[in-house]
């Protein structure tokens, strides 16, 4: 029997070991429909550094796995300096967090992934999804520019034509349309995920340790080093992401998704 799973972040993330050489995390904030907060993010990325585990399996609780950020807690006051730091270093730092990890990353969407949860999914190695489940970006529904860091991580996964749809259309996707893009590696019912998963997770982390960290760190390299863009041209798309958060059309996007209205959009 394996021993009952630690709380972190005041118990919105759970962290156990299923099986031999297996940690598993699970985003357990219902309430918020798994919304992303300071203190997950921080405990993520800090658990993240700590762990050792031949595989990590990064999956939720209940029907979402996570709807992202908290935007409905964004302050009337300071709106602006909110925003950006709602979306700054503690998300960046748990995905990078992520990305480090030296072993296979598992995602096990047991429900929807939306925003900047789609794209913790995405920094996984391999994604399952529950048939029926819901994936997609907003940002364009919010007047969000989105992060280069993160529109590379759908560019890897899906191409440019699909990045494109995804983000410029800003609908959601049922996960069989999520597969045969390439968000998603496997499709399953529901009452399968966890089986299939831990499954997949279990043989992997069976297997030789200096294989699965050499192979991976070789992987991520090729997909990495050709993409590295100049300073001068990262500092500028840093730049233009910044710039949303002190449009009138991003403050509008917020306030409609709140009162769930369709926004007026300015351009401005």
């Amino acid at each position: 029997m394996s021993a009952p799973a630690t709380e972190l972040a005041s118990g919105k993330l759970l962290l156990d070991e299923p099986a031999a050489d297996l940690a598993r995390v699970r985003i357990a904030n219902p309430e918020k429909r798994g919304a992303l907060d300071h203190e997950m993010l921080d405990a993520l990325a800090e658990t993240v550094r700590t762990l050792d585990a031949r595989c990590l399996v990064i999956t939720g609780t209940g029907n979402v796995f996570s709807a992202g950020y908290d935007i409905g807690n964004l302050e009337a006051a300071n709106f602006e300096e909110s925003a950006e730091s709602l979306v700054a270093h503690p998300f960046h730092a748990a995905l990078e967090a992520l990305e480090a990890y030296e072993y296979p990353v598992v995602a096990a969407l047991n429900g929807h992934a939306i925003g900047g949860g789609l794209e913790l999914a995405l920094t996984a190695d391999i994604r399952f999804a529950a048939r029926g489940v819901k994936l997609g970006m907003p940002p364009a529904k919010l007047g969000l520019i989105y992060s280069h860091t993160g529109l590379r991580k759908f560019l890897d996964v899906c191409g440019p034509a699909h990045t494109a749809e995804i983000f410029f259309v800003g609908s959601n996707m049922d996960a069989d349309r999520a597969a045969a893009i390439g968000l998603v590696n496997h499709v399953v019912e529901a009452d399968e995920l966890e089986e299939a998963a831990l499954g997949m997770a279990a043989e992997i982390a069976a297997n030789a340790p200096l294989s699965l960290k050499g192979n991976k760190r070789i992987l991520r390299a090729l997909r990495d080093v050709p993409q590295r863009l100049p300073a001068e041209l990262q500092r500028e798309l840093v730049e233009l992401r910044e710039s949303c958060f002190f449009t009138e059309d991003f403050r509008e996007g917020v306030k409609a998704f709140g009162e769930k209205r369709k926004p007026q959009w300015k351009g401005r």
